[in-house]
């Protein structure tokens, strides 16, 4: 009796625990995932080296005075247009007058002498054609009178040097453009070759990088080719022309001085900026930005596998562009990537692909 009610008892727990094996895995699956997928693109993209510089005036002068003597004015403020002419500093010319009036003073008594060299010269030529002079007297007649005409040209030109001294008391501006920097003040002293202003034109930019040398030779930069700027706080990226390129390499860091005339909008000098050089080409794969997810201070892609199975990798990311961000390790090109998700996914979950996928 006891035997017939085990056996039934038995057959009972052994169908419950067939039931809950069945059903055990299918709770432990993990939940399909909703996804939008790519195909990642194996590209051929240009080695691109980033070049940085500073934005120059595309003239600029710094302005002295030969004259030595105290600065009575300074008209020119820092920041201010000033016209071709333009007055920017005053200077005494007290001290520049004297050394004039001297000159003058000195051609004066040189011409005198000439004059009379000349009628002493033209009196012993008579007397040398009657016989009452010798020619040594009338050579030495004839010496007097082309040291005498010497003289006055001396003269003249020293004459005409302090003239352009005293004219540089009043310091002027040699083109159109902007005072960049004021260097005296009243009450200094002006001295030849003591920049007093600083003056740069207000149109024409210049950008000024250094290449290095094996770039040069690598990408065949010359004058003429044009490179995409970008310059610090600007709305928008500048075109620049290469214009000037130094002949050699700088031998302490082997680069070359290289010079981009920028076109658009003006921008101010002393700014940074960065000029992109395609040096050579290169493969890449490419994948949406969307694709790329962070998690833990890495970045990550999932992807659908070839039996509809989510798959996370981690990546090394590059430069973004257009919607696409480079893949620079992690993947090779040609995977199924998902696109849009917030989080990744759970390691084998089943891909259900949503619409608007992009193959």
């Amino acid at each position: 009796m006891k035997i017939g009610i085990v056996a039934p008892l038995a057959l009972i727990l052994i169908a419950v625990g067939c039931g809950r094996s069945k059903e055990a895995p299918g709770k432990n699956d993990p939940a399909p995932v909703a996804a939008s997928t790519a195909t990642a693109e194996r590209v051929t993209l240009p080695d691109r080296l980033t070049l940085y510089g500073t934005v120059t005036a595309d003239r600029s002068a710094a302005v002295s005075s030969r004259v030595m003597a105290n600065v009575v004015a300074v008209p020119a403020r820092v920041g201010q247009s000033v016209a071709a002419g333009d007055v920017l500093v005053e200077i005494d010319a007290e001290t520049t007058r004297g050394q004039e009036a001297q000159a003058r003073g000195a051609l004066a008594q040189a011409r005198a002498a000439l004059s009379l060299a000349e009628r002493n010269y033209e009196r012993y030529k008579a007397l040398a054609a009657s016989g009452s002079a010798s020619p040594l007297e009338l050579d030495m007649n004839r010496m007097q009178y082309e040291q005498a005409k010497g003289a006055v040209q001396q003269g003249e030109g020293a004459v005409e040097a302090a003239s352009s001294v005293a004219r540089e008391s009043r310091v002027t501006a040699p083109f159109a453009g902007r005072v960049a920097a004021r260097l005296v003040e009243a009450g200094d002293l002006a001295a030849p070759g003591r920049p007093l202003v600083t003056i740069e034109s207000a149109t024409g930019r210049r950008l000024v990088v250094q290449v290095p040398a094996g770039t040069v030779a690598a990408s065949g930069l010359k004058a003429g080719q044009k490179l995409s700027v970008r310059i610090d706080g600007a709305t928008s990226d500048l075109t620049g022309t290469v214009v000037e390129m130094s002949p050699g390499a700088d031998a302490v860091a082997h680069t070359y001085t290289v010079t981009l005339e920028l076109a658009g909008a003006p921008v101010a000098t002393g700014l940074t900026g960065r000029a992109t050089l395609d040096a050579a080409v290169r493969s890449s794969v490419l994948v949406p930005e969307s694709a790329v997810l962070a998690s833990g201070g890495v970045s990550l892609v999932a992807l659908k596998d070839d039996a509809g199975k989510a798959r996370t990798r981690v990546v090394t990311t590059g430069a973004s562009q257009g919607g696409k961000v480079e893949i620079l390790s992690g993947l090779s090109g040609g995977e199924t990537v998902l696109v849009g998700l917030t989080a990744p996914p759970a390691d084998g979950a089943p891909v259900a692909e949503a619409k608007g996928s992009a193959r």
